[in-house]
């Protein structure tokens, strides 16, 4: 008898397992299809365009910051610093994103714009005053004009109160309580009024017309001249050398709350004079 002869299972070649998700990912790196030239071209430029964005919105931040500064001092509550600055960042943002190189405009002044422009949205989005507030303020408006047309000058600080029935230092402070409305009329929030702001900072940028500038500049020369003397010398140092209220206020060595008070009675003085001239 022939011995058994035991079958002998034959070798197959070891075969490393792969996990499923490798495979996908073999798979669909195998079978994606490859970006067109044009694409490719496209995405490069986007993300040029995105890391251009982000430079300037880095670089430009400061400046957010510097216009909150020269507003900060019109807030009131429930509005915030804070609140304004997260309003410039979003104007800057789409600045940025915005922004055509082509247009041979300098980037610095179209961002300033559209900082400035969210920045006072937003002040304006939260500026009321106490409806007593605002009678008295449209009554000093009022007697002011007339008083300027009648005898060719706005009247004096102790005048004014007297015609309105309260002593000048609550005036002074129906002047600041009314500031961030205030604000919004003399930097041109509304068609009527004069855009006083832009002539202070800008020495007329806006005004079209290079006679129309010639003669607005005049008259803000000769109604900054009429102030009394520490409300010119506020005006000058908070617009011209861009003093901040604290720095002014050292100078003057008077308080802080004091300088706020007299800058928003000389800037309604000046806003009654370009507006009636």
């Amino acid at each position: 008898m022939d011995p058994l002869i035991e079958q002998q299972t034959p070798m197959v070649p070891a075969v490393s397992a792969q996990p499923a998700d490798s495979r996908s990912v073999l798979a669909a790196e195998f079978l994606e299809p490859q970006l067109s030239a044009g694409q490719a071209a496209r995405m490069y430029t986007s993300h040029n365009r995105k890391q251009r964005e982000d430079e300037l919105i880095v670089k430009y931040l400061p400046l957010v910051h510097k216009i909150v500064n020269k507003i900060v001092t019109y807030l009131q509550p429930p509005l915030s610093k804070d609140d304004l600055v997260s309003a410039g960042t979003v104007g800057l943002v789409k600045a940025a994103r915005d922004f055509d190189p082509s247009k041979d405009a300098e980037f610095k002044t179209y961002a300033y714009i559209r900082i400035r422009g969210a920045v006072i949205d937003e002040l304006r989005n939260w500026s009321f005053a106490p409806a007593n507030i605002k009678k008295q303020f449209d009554q000093a408006q009022e007697i002011s004009s007339q008083m300027l047309e009648e005898q060719g000058t706005v009247p004096d600080d102790s005048d004014l109160a007297g015609r309105l029935g309260m002593t000048t230092e609550k005036m002074y402070r129906m002047f600041e309580t009314a500031r961030a409305r205030h604000f919004l009329s003399i930097h041109g929030a509304d068609e009527e009024s004069p855009m006083l702001g832009n002539l202070l900072t800008c020495g007329g940028a806006g005004v079209s017309d290079a006679i129309e500038m010639e003669e607005l500049i005049e008259k803000m020369t000769r109604a900054i001249g009429e102030l009394p003397e520490k409300q010119r010398r506020i005006v000058v140092m908070y617009y011209q050398k861009e003093l901040t209220m604290k720095q002014i206020a050292e100078v003057l060595e008077i308080t802080e709350s004091r300088v706020s008070q007299l800058h928003a009675a000389a800037l309604f003085k000046l806003s009654v004079q370009l507006k009636d001239e």
